[in-house]
C-alpha cells in the first residue's frame, strides 16, 4: 500500500459538523444538478404545449428509478464496505470492494438495459401508456434506459465508490458536468426552433449527460491510480466469493426501496392516468419539484455514509452519532424550508412548467399534499443509511419497505375510493410518517443500547 492515501483528517480528526458538510455539500450540489436537468427535460417538453409529451417523461419516470435501484445495490454497498475496510486498515480489502462492486454494476446493467427493448411496451403499458402516450414513452424510455441506462448505473457505482474514498468534491464536479451538459443540450435538441428533436432530443440530451459524468469519474480514477486507494482491475474478481456478500448484504435496503419506489410510482402513475392526460402530466411535473427536498436528503445521506461507516468500524461510536444527528438536522432543515415554500407558491411554481390552464389546475392540490410528506423522510432516509453503516440490515428493510411499494399499494385504492384521484395523492405522506415512527423507534433502541 505504498504511495496510498487515505483522508484520515476528514473521517477521524476533523470536527464532525465541517466534516458533515465537507462531504454532503459536494453530494448535495450534484444531487440538485441531477435534479435540475430532470426539471429542464419537463420545463422545455412543457413549452412544446403537448400534455401527452410530459406524460410520458412521468410514464418512463418509474423505469429511470429502476436504474438507480440497480445500481444502489454495488454503489451504496460497496461504498459503505469500502469505508468499513478503511476503518479497520484493510487496505487490501478495500481495494478488493471497490473492484468487485464495480464489475458487479456494470454486469448487472449491461444486463438489464440492453434487454429493456424486449419486454419494454409491456412495461410501459403496464405503467399506464395509451394510445396517446405510448410512442413518445417508447422513444424516450430507448435512449435513457436502452443507450443510456449503463451510464446511469455506472455513474452511482463509481460516485458512490469516490465519496467513499474522501474524495466527495471531485465526485461531485464529475457529476455535476453531466448535469451542466443536459441543460445545455436539452433546449438545442428540443426546441422547434433549434432541433426540433421533441422527446428524443430530451432523451439524447440525458444519456450523453450521464455518459459525459461516467467517463470523467472514470479519467479521475485513472489519475490517481498511483496514489488513490480505489482500484477496479478484473484481476481483484478473484476475491469476488469474499466480498460480493457483504455488498449486497449492505447495498440490498437501499435498492429494495427504490425497486419498491418504481412500483410505488408506478401505481401512482397508473391510477392519475385512468382520470386525464392533464393530470399525468401534472403528476410529472408535480414530481419533479416534490424531488428537491427528496435529492437534498439523498446527498446528505450519501456524503455522511462513509462518515458513518468508517466510524463504525473503528469504535467511534461518539463521532458516529453527532455525524448523524448534524446530517438529519439538515436534511430536516431543508426539508421544513420546502413544505412552506410549496405550500405558499404552488401554483406560481406549476406555472414555472406550463401556462396550461387544465394542467396546472392539478399541479397546485397536487404539490400541496405531496409535499407533507419531505419533513417525514428527511428523518427516515438518514436512519436507514445509518442501520446501512452499521450493517443493521432488518432495520434498514423495514424502513425501506414501509416507505415505498409495500403498504402505499394497498393505500391507493382506499384513498382513490373514498376521494377520487386526490386522495391518491394523501398516500405518501401516510406511509413516510409512518416509516419515520418506526425508524424512530428503531433508532431509540439500537442507539439507547450502546450508551
Amino acid at each position: 500500500m505504498a504511495g496510498k492515501n487515505v483522508d484520515i483528517e476528514t473521517f477521524e480528526r476533523m470536527p464532525a459538523v465541517k466534516a458533515v458538510l465537507v462531504q454532503s455539500v459536494p453530494a448535495i450540489v450534484a444531487q440538485l444538478i441531477a435534479l435540475l436537468y430532470n426539471w429542464a427535460d419537463t420545463f422545455f417538453l412543457a413549452r412544446l404545449n403537448k400534455p401527452e409529451l410530459v406524460a410520458a417523461t412521468a410514464i418512463v419516470l418509474p423505469l429511470y428509478l429502476m436504474l438507480t435501484a440497480i445500481g444502489n445495490l454495488p454503489g451504496v454497498g460497496g461504498g459503505s464496505q469500502f469505508s468499513n475496510h478503511l476503518g479497520k486498515r484493510d487496505y487490501d480489502g478495500a481495494q478488493r470492494v471497490s473492484s468487485v462492486a464495480f464489475w458487479l454494476g456494470l454486469s448487472l446493467a449491461a444486463l438489464c438495459c440492453f434487454s429493456f427493448p424486449l419486454y419494454g411496451d409491456g412495461l410501459l403499458r403496464l405503467i399506464g401508456a395509451n394510445e396517446r402516450t405510448l410512442g413518445p414513452a417508447r422513444e424516450y424510455a430507448f435512449w435513457v434506459i436502452t443507450v443510456g441506462g449503463v451510464p446511469v448505473i455506472l455513474n452511482l457505482v463509481l460516485a458512490n465508490l469516490v465519496r467513499a474514498e474522501g474524495l466527495a468534491r471531485q465526485a461531485s464536479l464529475c457529476v455535476s458536468a453531466g448535469g451542466i451538459l443536459n441543460c445545455i443540450l436539452d433546449p438545442l435538441l428540443m426546441l422547434p426552433s433549434l432541433g426540433n428533436m421533441g422527446i428524443v432530443g430530451a432523451g439524447i440530451a440525458t444519456a450523453a449527460s450521464n455518459l459525459l459524468s461516467v467517463l470523467w469519474l472514470l479519467a479521475l480514477l485513472y489519475r490517481r491510480r498511483k496514489t488513490g486507494m480505489l482500484n477496479l482491475s478484473p484481476g481483484l474478481l478473484r476475491y469476488t466469493r469474499n466480498h460480493i456478500g457483504s455488498i449486497s448484504k449492505v447495498g440490498f435496503p437501499s435498492a429494495l426501496q427504490y425497486m419498491l419506489t418504481v412500483v410505488a410510482v408506478a401505481a401512482l402513475t397508473r391510477f392519475v392516468s385512468q382520470y386525464a392526460t392533464e393530470a399525468t402530466a401534472a403528476l410529472s411535473i408535480v414530481k419533479r419539484l416534490d424531488y428537491l427536498p427528496l435529492y437534498f436528503s439523498i446527498g446528505v445521506s450519501q456524503g455522511i455514509l462513509p462518515l458513518l461507516a468508517y466510524n463504525h468500524s473503528a469504535g467511534n461510536i461518539a463521532r458516529r452519532d453527532e455525524v448523524f444527528r448534524c446530517g438529519t438536522l439538515i436534511s430536516v432543515g431543508f426539508a421544513v424550508l420546502c413544505f412552506v415554500v410549496y405550500e405558499l407558491w404552488a401554483r406560481q411554481l406549476g406555472l414555472l412548467f406550463t401556462q396550461e390552464p387544465t394542467t396546472v389546475g392539478y399541479i397546485v392540490p397536487f404539490l400541496r399534499t405531496q409535499v407533507i410528506a419531505m419533513p417525514f423522510m428527511a428523518v427516515g432516509y438518514p436512519a436507514i443509511i445509518l442501520f446501512q453503516a452499521m450493517e443493521k440490515t432488518r432495520e434498514a428493510l423495514i424502513c425501506s419497505i414501509l416507505r415505498k411499494g409495500v403498504v402505499d399499494i394497498p393505500l391507493l385504492f382506499l384513498m382513490d375510493a373514498l376521494w377520487p384521484l386526490y386522495g391518491c395523492l394523501w398516500v405518501q405522506p401516510i406511509v413516510d410518517f409512518t416509516a419515520m415512527v418506526v425508524a424512530v423507534c428503531f433508532l431509540r433502541r439500537i442507539l439507547g443500547r450502546k450508551r
